[in-house]
């Protein structure tokens, strides 16, 4: 129970109501403070503002019985919110020990391709795949989308192993082929698998990777 600060705070009023079961009182109390949090966001994390919104609420719902009233439920919430942007740009870095002391967000975010870039790489990779003949597209989505390896592709397409290797590094060159075609620069980054991978290894390595030998 939070006390006699529920006169003054019409926060805690919700939060009660909202801890009681009253589930639209907690849609209220995310609704007060919606538009703070987004904007605590916008001009940190680029295009990832609304999944880390989510998981602000979404953290704050788990941990909804641990606020005391010590403090304003804003300040909570803001708590949470830097939480998450903190493990986000871990995340986005893959660095666990950024020292947020001394780091700007210049630093870090500068590095970041923005949600908007990675879809837009996304969607040009896709449309140089469906470009391809048919057969060449389904062995490179199989194998690179589905993990289908040469054995298991040898028996979808009737063929053999060392054949779906071939196949499979000539589709990779013309999908290569095709993006340089349309002006896009293949990058691991593009779109963070490991089709976009492939397009930025010399083909002979290709080929060792995809055989599977050493």
């Amino acid at each position: 129970m939070l006390g006699s600060t529920l006169v003054d705070d019409p926060d805690l009023v919700l939060v009660e109501r909202w801890r009681a079961g009253e589930q639209r009182a907690g849609e209220a109390l995310f609704a007060r403070h919606f538009a703070d949090i987004y904007r605590f966001f916008e001009n940190k994390a680029r295009g990832d503002a609304d999944e880390l919104v989510q998981r602000t609420f979404l953290g704050c719902l788990r941990s909804r019985d641990q606020f005391r009233g010590q403090s304003s439920f804003r300040t909570y919430l803001f708590a949470i919110a830097r939480n998450e942007l903190y493990g986000y740009l871990r995340r986005v870095r893959r660095d666990d020990v950024i020292d947020f002391e001394v780091t700007s967000l210049a630093e870090i975010v500068t590095t970041l391709p923005s949600r908007l870039d990675r879809s837009r790489q996304n969607a040009q990779l896709r449309s140089a795949l469906r470009e391809l003949p048919a057969e060449q597209q389904l062995l490179l989505e199989l194998h690179y989308w589905h993990d289908l390896d040469a054995a298991a592709l040898s028996e979808v397409v009737g063929a053999t192993a060392g054949t779906v290797r071939v196949r499979l590094l000539r589709a990779r060159r013309a999908l290569r082929e095709r993006m340089e075609q349309l002006d896009v620069e293949p990058s691991e980054k593009a779109v963070g698998d490991r089709l976009a991978a492939s397009l930025v290894t010399d083909d002979d390595e290709d080929l060792v990777r995809v055989a599977g030998r050493p």
